[in-house]
């Protein structure tokens, strides 16, 4: 049996977020997981070419549930609501395909960017796989709703836990936490986990290494930057020198779940036992070296 979606009539009356936070925060990590939300709005499947089902394959499907354990052991955790495919928080807020919309978009929007041309913009023209989401051509107005509506508020909601994490310790790292298919580039050799770190622009060396160590240690294989270097809240939140540092964590999906189906598989619950043992890990490392005069 299919996972099931969650449909939501009216947007506008989901929260776009949830954040877990612990009792007290013990440790300066702040978790996101921005592409596991699953509240499908009744106006995306009334607009779509497609199933459900196909919709849901640019989801981190499960990916907040792997990293749940978070806050029993110091640390937030914030999930987008929404999905990916109404909403890509991971993108600039303006980056728009202007081949998606009826009308013409102001002159400030971000129509050139590669991911714009990959039809991944803010609003997704494709889902992974490249099959068209929608039958129609969108209004500017949509997609102005859907920013303020999602966009914007979840990333205020995370901006505000790196400003609290920072306030109290001196410093934060950011764990951006995603899942990925299988690569054509990695088919003889494929990794379990690729970190990005903008390759160290977003993130001390010594915390991606630590990161790194911690899940090889768990007998996983770890490959850096390649193919997935960071997006838009690695390469935005990453700024070492003000001692806020960025990581992204890629998590192969066949190790926990059947991508055809988005279904649970049973090396579900022993990989979120390992992602428990991961942030146990990283609860007690020293984290005064992230300040950037360390």
């Amino acid at each position: 049996m299919n996972s099931p979606i969650h449909a939501a009539q009216d947007p506008a009356q989901v929260e776009p977020f949830l954040i877990k936070r612990p009792e007290r925060q013990t440790i300066p990590l702040v978790f996101a997981s921005p592409h596991s939300g699953q509240q499908y709005p009744d106006q995306l499947f009334l607009d779509t070419r497609m199933d459900s089902l196909a919709l849901r394959r640019s989801e981190d499907s499960f990916v907040d549930e792997l990293f749940a354990a978070a806050p029993a052991h110091g640390a937030p955790l914030i999930a987008a609501s929404f999905p990916r495919v109404w909403c890509d928080v991971n993108r600039e807020a303006w980056e728009l395909d202007p081949a998606m919309f009826a009308d013409p978009l102001p002159p400030w929007v971000n129509s050139s960017s590669p991911r714009v041309g990959a039809g991944l913009g803010t609003l997704a023209r494709i889902v992974t796989g490249g099959e068209q989401i929608y039958r129609r051509k969108l209004s500017f107005a949509e997609a102005e709703a859907r920013i303020r509506a999602c966009w914007e508020p979840y990333h205020g909601a995370l901006a505000g836990l790196i400003a609290e994490t920072r306030a109290k310790f001196g410093y934060c790292l950011l764990i951006d936490c995603h899942s990925m298919p299988a690569h054509p580039a990695h088919l003889a050799n494929p990794p379990h986990f690729v970190l990005g770190d903008a390759h160290a622009t977003a993130c001390t060396p010594r915390a991606t290494r630590l990161v790194e160590e911690a899940l090889m240690g768990l007998g996983y294989k770890v490959r850096r930057n390649d193919p997935y270097a960071g997006g838009f809240v690695t390469r935005h939140y990453g700024r070492p020198r003000e001692a806020t540092h960025a990581l992204q964590i890629e998590v192969a999906r066949n190790l926990y779940m059947d991508e055809a189906r988005i279904e649970r598989l049973p090396g579900f619950g022993p990989l979120r036992r390992d992602m428990t043992s991961l942030i146990e890990s990283l609860a007690r490392v020293e984290w005064e070296f992230l300040t950037p005069d360390r």
